[in-house]
């Protein structure tokens, strides 16, 4: 599924991998939104060559996929998942880029509380449910839901089971149990991502 995502009045091409359940999002398009360049596509190629220079896989890193450009025909493109557009932000010197990069700072910031005082995480969690409108009934029942499934992974490690893949294999299986469906296909069916 591709879709094109709005930041301000620019277009960022945008297409959902249904075999990775990740999006990918077009590289030239979010640095020409970062940093007004008059050609995006000259921007990312030095970029590029001086993020290699400094040691960075992320050029590396990167796929290309077929996206439409403005011609109406579909081209490969270089893309990247959004872990690695937040890196690609950082590196790009802009003013636009600087309140992605000072959320990103705070976010990090968090997580290293989160180190220190786990509850933290918990609280957060309870906030931004707060935050999309969700009842407390709802937000009490999400997170028991949370604490019954961390015990049985809990008991899955004390038995062997690897996490990865031998943990999707169960999850799996427990979904179609109680949904006749594999997970991916109950998260098709719920429009889930």
């Amino acid at each position: 599924m591709s879709t094109i995502k709005l930041f301000e009045t620019k277009q960022v091409r945008s297409l959902w991998d249904q075999e990775r359940e990740s999006w990918f999002f077009s590289i030239v398009d979010v640095v020409g939104v970062l940093t007004d360049s008059p050609n995006p596509r000259k921007y990312w190629s030095v970029l590029k060559t001086r993020l290699k220079k400094e040691g960075s896989q992320l050029a590396t890193n990167c796929s290309q996929l077929k996206m439409q450009s403005a011609d109406g025909k579909s081209y490969l493109t270089d893309v990247a998942d959004t872990e690695q557009l937040l890196r690609l932000v950082q590196s790009i010197p802009s003013p636009k880029a600087e309140p992605f990069k000072q959320w990103l700072a705070r976010v990090g910031y968090e997580r290293i509380e989160e180190t220190e005082d786990p509850e933290l995480a918990f609280d957060r969690a309870m906030e931004t449910y707060f935050k999309k409108g969700y009842s407390k009934e709802w937000i009490n029942q999400r997170l028991k839901s949370i604490e019954v499934r961390k015990e049985l992974t809990d008991e899955w490690e004390n038995r062997g089971v690897q996490k990865g893949q031998e943990f999707a294999i169960l999850t799996d299986e427990i979904t179609k149990a109680w949904s006749g469906l594999s997970t991916r296909q109950y998260k098709q069916v719920k429009g889930l991502k």
